[in-house]
């Protein structure tokens, strides 16, 4: 697995596993622990989160994995990399540290790796980053992020601040406008971007062109749809999955090249943006 350098130093695996959707229902609870206690076993390092999904079931859920993986020392906890996401109402000067501490609860961690602010909201950015900033100092998150921003958000978030390590977006083979000026701003400033539905919530394998492309590499076209995101320089990917065999489908994505004239039709299927567009979000 490929790591990316973040800004201020440390690194982050290129792939990881979402969990958008997970801690809803308690009937579904025990199969979505199994499914990220499988991911830690297969190698997944990444895994992502929010207090947003299923109102903190899916810290929940991540957090029983994580720690039925190190209790059987499958993986030491200086290896993962654990992010979430405060909620914007939440994401004010005294509400950030109440709602940090209530997901390293439901995560059952002493830090986060990355904290991202889910959106922007009523609170003013300034505020909001000196309370994330605040959190680093005293150790309960490792470094901090954004999610759902453009580039006026970004242009607005440096003029206030470097420490930014992150962008979490929506981005795929069929959303691409983070491409016209988003991707190229963050590439620029070392920024990773991260992006979520990269596969378009599974609905890429139904596409009749990367199912031909798929067919000719020997592979899904799941799995061609996550390596082309994964290919694009300073790109991380977090599919949700909960079958072991999309798992393992979408780890090994991450192993998989694709060629010039692959990604030559992948361009001609799925065109590049050529203006600016709004930042998409789901």
């Amino acid at each position: 697995m490929k790591d990316l350098d973040l800004p201020a130093g440390g690194r982050m695996p290129a792939l990881g596993l979402g969990t958008w959707k997970m801690g809803e229902s308690a009937a579904r609870r025990s199969t979505e622990i199994a499914a990220v206690r499988a991911a830690i076993e297969m190698g997944y390092r990444l895994i992502d989160t929010a207090e947003m999904y299923g109102e903190g079931g899916a810290e929940e859920v991540v957090g029983q994995a994580v720690a039925d993986a190190l209790r059987a020392g499958d993986v030491r906890r200086e290896e993962l990399f654990i992010v979430s996401k405060v909620y914007p109402h939440n994401a004010s000067r005294d509400g950030t540290p109440k709602a940090c501490a209530r997901s390293l609860a439901r995560l059952g961690l002493d830090h986060i790796d990355l904290y991202l602010l889910h959106w922007r909201g009523e609170h003013p950015l300034a505020e909001t980053c000196d309370a994330l900033q605040a959190l680093t100092v005293d150790g309960r998150i490792r470094r901090w992020g954004v999610s759902n921003f453009d580039v006026d958000d970004m242009d607005e978030l440096a003029a206030l601040t470097s420490d930014c390590a992150v962008n979490q977006v929506y981005y795929s083979m069929a959303e691409r406008g983070p491409e016209f000026s988003l991707l190229p701003w963050q590439r620029e400033r070392g920024m990773p971007l991260m992006a979520y539905s990269p596969i378009d919530q599974g609905a890429l394998a139904a596409d009749a062109g990367l199912q031909e492309i798929a067919h000719w590499l020997g592979v899904s076209a799941v799995q061609v749809a996550l390596a082309w995101v994964l290919a694009q320089p300073g790109v991380t990917a977090i599919p949700k999955a909960v079958r072991e065999a999309h798992l393992h489908e979408n780890l090994a994505a991450a192993e998989l090249l694709l060629g010039p004239d692959v990604l030559a039709e992948i361009d001609r299927l799925h065109p590049p943006p050529r203006q600016k567009r709004p930042l998409a979000m789901i």
